[in-house]
């Protein structure tokens, strides 16, 4: 069997070894997703026609597919992409973002400046990790292998890309441009 029948062949299993890794409990969104309607992606995009499914969203994980966790949001069915983050097996992709606490008891608790960063998908200076994740979501692995880093790179589209800088556990400060530091910034 030549090298490329043998990929063609684990490509095939890919699914069915997805659908062993065992699913989450139902729990609620890490944080702040964009849809289309049935489709989020781990890069969270801000396209035309998308809308923000809140963090703290109930969700129930139905099932693996191809590079994918679906999910019931609301009672409508979704599918979680992991179109960036492929070095992650499904099972901890799917756990960055059902977790078992509700991030809204954790939020309520917050200063009003940073809730309101958070609820409008926004990062300000001075936020934790934690808070800039539910905010605007998870980093993708594939530009940032290590939570610990000192700068997260995000992306709004593929030619609006925006840097998070830490201090420690804080924001020190966030790098791009004047047009995408409008709509992600808020100081």
């Amino acid at each position: 069997m030549s090298l490329h029948h043998i990929a063609i062949a684990l490509a095939a299993l890919a699914p069915l070894a997805a659908s062993a890794q065992a699913l989450p409990e139902p729990g609620y969104l890490c944080c702040n997703l964009r849809t289309d309607g049935s489709w989020i992606s781990d890069i969270n995009y801000a396209e035309s026609g998308k809308r923000i499914i809140p963090a703290g969203t109930p969700a129930k994980p139905t099932g693996y597919g191809r590079y994918r966790v679906y999910v019931e949001l609301n009672g409508s069915k979704q599918a979680i992409g992991n179109d960036y983050s492929r070095d992650l097996d499904m099972a901890a992709f799917a756990k960055r973002y059902i977790v078992a606490e509700d991030p809204k008891q954790a939020m309520a608790k917050m200063p009003p400046k940073v809730r309101e960063a958070i609820e409008s998908a926004r990062v300000r200076p001075g936020m934790t990790r934690a808070q800039v994740l539910m905010a605007v979501g998870y980093p993708v692995s594939s530009e940032n292998p290590n939570l610990d880093a000192k700068i997260w790179r995000f992306w709004l589209s593929s030619f609006a890309e925006f840097q998070v800088v830490f201090d420690g556990d804080r924001v020190k400060e966030i790098v791009t441009d004047a047009q995408t530091r409008n709509l992600v910034v808020m100081d």
